[in-house]
């Protein structure tokens, strides 16, 4: 429902095609066009320019006209989509959306004036421009919401922020071509920079400033919560401890206690032999 969103998709898609199209077709759409007059605006026509592409928009009260741009989406929407689990990421959905496409969508076939052809090979006939270097500098943002271990989800990866702000509300913003994200407070200050990550690799970006500070929080925490685990908690050796080791140290034929001289112990292990083939069954 926002351009900057509409504009990364459409980069999306013309770089996974390989090209541009000739001719972009949209509904009355705010984003794209204004509804009641159809005419384009100013910060999309920038975008056809940046793509070189002409805009085509869908006259009103022609449903056959609107029909041709959601066609393309019927069969996708009831073969795939409502077979979709809700427990999937959006990595994952993508995944098996592309397969979809490569198994189902691209094999159906259609009339050309030329004949009968599926949808890969109409697909391969069409000429497409190459697509520009970078990306249009749509800045993409979107609220979210810090992790109790201060980090924030962003295109399936996660990226630090300072202690102070776990569980609270931040502000991501992502320059497209840029390679990096800045998250903000509320109030609109710039906390962190992190570089991108390839989308939905699962990766965790931390900040070394960061990792400190969180680590020194929750020493700080421990601390003045009381006394830490027993388990946790470091006992230096007494001194009973230190003396019965000097002793060890010093000498190690004696018992533990120096007034009993037991001597060296020796173990005939010939004793043990006898009674092993004395023994004719198990006891």
């Amino acid at each position: 429902m926002t351009r900057p969103h509409v504009v990364a998709g459409l980069d999306r898609i013309t770089r996974r095609l390989g090209g541009v199209t000739k001719v972009w077709r949209f509904d009355r759409m705010a984003t794209v066009c204004h509804p009641a007059s159809g005419a384009l605006t100013s910060e999309f026509a920038a975008v056809a320019k940046h793509y070189g592409v002409a805009v085509a928009i869908c006259p009103p009260r022609r449903g056959n006209r609107k029909g041709v741009v959601e066609s393309a989406n019927r069969v996708a929407a009831q073969r795939w989509w409502r077979t979709v689990g809700d427990d999937i990421t959006v990595e994952q959905a993508q995944a098996s959306l592309d397969k979809f496409c490569r198994t189902r969508s691209d094999v159906r076939m259609r009339r050309t004036r030329d004949g009968r052809y599926n949808v890969a090979t109409i697909a391969q006939r069409e000429p497409l421009s190459p697509a520009p270097a970078t990306p249009f500098p749509a800045l993409v943002s979107e609220a979210r919401t810090a992790s109790r271990q201060a980090l924030v989800a962003w295109r399936g990866n996660q990226y630090s922020v300072p202690p102070e702000l776990a569980m609270a509300e931040v502000t991501v913003t992502e320059r497209l071509g840029a390679g990096h994200i800045d998250i903000a407070t509320t109030s609109g200050i710039v906390i962190a920079r992190h570089r991108l990550a390839a989308p939905g690799t699962g990766a965790q970006i931390r900040d070394h400033g960061h990792v400190v500070a969180l680590d020194q929080a929750a020493m700080a925490a421990a601390v003045t919560g009381g006394r830490p685990h027993r388990r946790k908690e470091r006992i230096p050796p007494g001194q009973h401890a230190r003396e019965a080791a000097e002793r060890l140290r010093h000498n190690t034929t004696t018992t533990a206690n120096p007034s009993v001289d037991a001597g060296p112990s020796v173990i005939d292990m010939s004793v043990y032999e006898r009674a092993a083939q004395n023994r004719t069954q198990l006891p």
